[in-house]
C-alpha cells in the first residue's frame, strides 16, 4: 500500500500549530496530559494509541471542538481563541464518524458542506471532489444505500471540496479496502507535498510521519 510522505518544512519563525502542556480529564480521570508538538507546513502528525486512550478526544481539542482543562494551543505562535473565525477557516475535521445525512445522495451532502464551510459548491467543484473518491457524482443513491466504504469516500471527497491548510483525521482509513485506502494515501501525500499539514489518529502507523504521539488513556 502507498504510504504518504511529508513535503519539506517551510522556514519561519514559529511553526504554524504547536500545542503546550495540553491536558483534558472527563469525570475527573485524565484523558491525556502533557502534550507538546510543533507542527509545520508540510508535516505530519500521527496519533497512536488503543481505543479509548484519547485520540479522538485530542483531535477534537486541537479542532477547537472541545477546550483543554490545561495547556495552550498556538496558531502561528499566537494562543487560540474559542472559534477563531481564521482558524476555523483553515481547518477540516473527518471524524471517526462519517458526519454525513443519511437520506442526502453524495453530492447533496458536498453541497451542504460547501455552504456551511463558505466555498464555491457549483456542480463542477462536487463533481470533481466525487471523482477524486472515484463517486459518481451524478448519482441519485442515497448515502444511506451505500456500503460503508461508500460512505466514508463521501467523508473523504469533503477534504477536496473544502481545501483547508490543516486536516484533523480520525481514522481516516476506516472501512477503505485496499485500492481506496491507497487512493485516500495518494491524496493525503499530495496535500502534505503541496504545504498542507495534517494530524491523523490511526491504528496502522503511517511511514513519513514527522512526528508520532503515543497515547495511553
Amino acid at each position: 500500500m502507498h504510504r504518504p510522505h511529508p513535503g519539506p518544512a517551510v522556514d519561519s519563525a514559529a511553526a504554524t500549530l504547536s500545542a503546550r502542556g495540553l491536558a483534558f480529564s472527563r469525570g475527573g480521570r485524565p484523558v491525556f496530559e502533557g502534550i507538546d508538538f510543533e507542527l509545520w507546513p508540510g508535516q505530519m502528525l500521527q496519533l497512536l494509541g488503543a481505543n479509548g486512550s484519547g485520540k479522538t478526544t485530542l483531535l477534537r481539542v486541537l479542532g477547537g471542538l472541545l477546550p483543554p482543562d490545561e495547556g495552550e494551543l498556538c496558531w502561528f505562535d499566537e494562543p487560540l481563541r474559542p472559534a477563531d473565525p481564521d482558524f476555523l477557516q483553515s481547518v477540516a475535521y473527518v471524524g471517526h464518524a462519517n458526519g454525513i445525512d443519511a437520506d442526502l445522495t453524495g453530492a447533496e451532502n458536498l453541497r451542504f458542506a460547501a455552504r456551511m464551510g463558505g466555498v464555491d459548491g457549483s456542480p463542477e467543484r462536487i463533481g470533481a471532489a466525487l471523482r477524486s473518491v472515484r463517486l459518481d457524482p451524478s448519482s441519485t443513491t442515497p448515502v444511506r444505500a451505500l456500503s460503508q466504504g461508500q460512505r466514508r469516500r463521501v467523508a473523504l471527497a469533503r477534504l477536496a471540496l473544502l481545501q483547508r491548510s490543516l486536516w484533523l483525521l480520525d481514522e481516516p482509513l476506516s472501512s477503505l479496502d485496499a485500492d481506496a485506502g491507497d487512493l485516500f494515501l495518494a491524496q493525503l501525500s499530495t496535500h502534505l507535498h503541496s504545504g498542507g499539514m495534517a494530524v491523523v489518529a490511526t491504528h496502522e502507523p503511517l511511514a513519513g510521519a514527522a512526528q508520532t504521539l503515543r497515547l495511553q488513556g
